[in-house]
């Protein structure tokens, strides 16, 4: 998957261009779809700034083989982002988890 690839889901699921974080919470990693967007006046990226965030978070996704199971997710939830509640989406990062949270 790539940034764009990304990009594309947030719009065709929620319309706009959210803001992605990953988080690590005790020993989890999530990536949550934050409530602010790119078509905000007050959004602290620029949209190259934002694009090449997307692209290190797809990479991220790329090397823990976790892109499908991310898309499923956002393709079937009902949450939606919205202000101070971000979608929190548990990645399984598989028998290698070890390294990269510590890594992470």
């Amino acid at each position: 998957m790539t940034g764009e690839e990304l990009h594309q889901l947030l719009i065709d699921k929620w319309g706009r261009s959210y803001d992605l974080q990953l988080r690590r919470i005790q020993d989890q990693v999530f990536l949550q779809v934050m409530w602010k967007y790119l078509e905000q006046v007050s959004f602290p990226r620029s949209e190259a700034d934002y694009f090449a965030h997307l692209e290190a978070i797809a990479h991220y996704m790329n090397a823990w083989g976790s892109e499908q199971q991310i898309r499923q997710y956002i393709e079937q939830t009902r949450d939606r982002p919205r202000l101070g509640k971000a979608v929190s989406i548990p990645i399984d990062l598989g028998e290698r988890a070890s390294e990269w949270l510590l890594e992470f």
